[in-house]
């Protein structure tokens, strides 16, 4: 198996320079906000993290493609970073903590795209996670100190946890009545949302959680730490992978239940 180590080391480079980036802009009274053309917000520290992120890449990794949410896709190549500058603007715009920048190193395979590498970095929380395939997930302030990720051991629906982000999206998809019956029969929900959900399902505070519209950047970074603290990430009808347009994941032994109940 490839080591990643040097690929984990960099994303946490990237990870830092970003977060001084964002932590500068966040609750700045003049932010420029502007509406994307799918009528999401944008914000000027969405696309200077990105820029950010992209100049050192270019600069340490020439060889290897980018995808960002703000500018793209550019190079090509079978090893692709995948980058989310802000997973949250809303929440950035708002004021609220809950929003992280993700970045990760995916590979081309079989099966398409595969996350090896995945840094999700939370600096209004004052958290990080982070995983590279075959080596385990973590959580800390940097990769000399951190603690180790596991999900829970939950079997039983009426004992779990459920998050989710929104209501949104599940109707438009034939979903919403197997939810609904998800959040009558489980022991608890939340809408934490974004990425926070997939992280908690990491740390084993929650042991399922899903969405139902997502995009390659939403989801990569997610997905390895998820893996790597042996949980299940797959699309909603349980295809293993990133590049499903949604998600379900969980810490595995309540994956299939999950899927049923969301079945389109």
């Amino acid at each position: 198996m490839p080591d990643y180590h040097d690929d984990l080391r960099l994303a946490h480079v990237l990870a830092d320079a970003a977060d001084a980036t964002t932590m500068e802009r966040f609750k700045a009274l003049d932010l420029k906000v502007e509406t994307k053309p799918d009528m999401t917000p944008v914000t000027e520290a969405d696309k200077g993290a990105e820029e950010l992120i992209r100049g050192q890449l270019q600069r340490a990794r020439p060889r290897d493609a980018i995808l960002g949410e703000e500018y793209g896709l550019s190079g090509t190549g079978p090893r692709r970073w995948i980058i989310d500058p802000i997973d949250g603007t809303k929440n950035y715009v708002r004021g609220v903590p809950v929003w992280a920048t993700l970045i990760s190193l995916a590979v081309a395979g079989d099966n398409g795209l595969e996350p090896v590498v995945g840094v999700v970095s939370a600096p209004a929380l004052g958290r990080r996670w982070w995983a590279a395939k075959g080596g385990g997930a973590y959580t800390g302030r940097s990769l000399t100190s951190a603690t180790r990720l596991h999900v829970s051991k939950v079997s039983k629906v009426p004992d779990s946890s459920f998050a989710y982000s929104s209501l949104g999206g599940w109707e438009e998809q034939g979903r919403l009545d197997g939810f609904l019956d998800l959040t009558r029969d489980c022991w608890r929900t939340r809408g934490y949302g974004d990425f926070w959900p997939y992280m908690m399902v990491a740390e084993g505070s929650v042991d399922m959680c899903a969405e139902p519209e997502l995009s390659l950047w939403d989801m990569a970074a997610t997905a390895v730490v998820v893996q790597e603290a042996g949980g299940e990430f797959t699309s909603l009808d349980g295809v293993r992978g990133v590049e499903g347009g949604n998600a379900a994941a969980s810490n595995g032994l309540l994956h299939g239940e999950l899927l049923s109940y969301l079945r389109a």
